[in-house]
């Protein structure tokens, strides 16, 4: 099974990152943009076959290791 896991910044916080790719995007004459957020995208190759397992296991390495849940949101797909 595969667990893909997508963490961005929550609304409200800075993402300077986002802000200077917008801003390269804006000097490259891009102008159908209106905000950028970066975030990151971690792919995870389970030996896990039960849905309900993986999901709690993979909730937990996010809480405990792949997400900063102060300032980050996180999101899982099993596949």
């Amino acid at each position: 099974m595969t667990a893909i896991v997508n963490v961005s910044l929550k609304a409200g916080v800075l993402d300077s990152q986002g802000k200077a790719v917008h801003h390269a995007l804006d000097s490259l004459h891009f102008k159908g943009v209106s905000d950028v957020r970066v975030g990151k995208q971690i792919v995870l190759q389970l030996t896990e076959t039960d849905k309900e397992k993986a999901m709690a296991e993979v909730t937990k390495m996010c809480e405990d290791i792949l997400a900063n849940t102060v300032i980050e949101d996180y999101k899982i797909e099993l596949i």
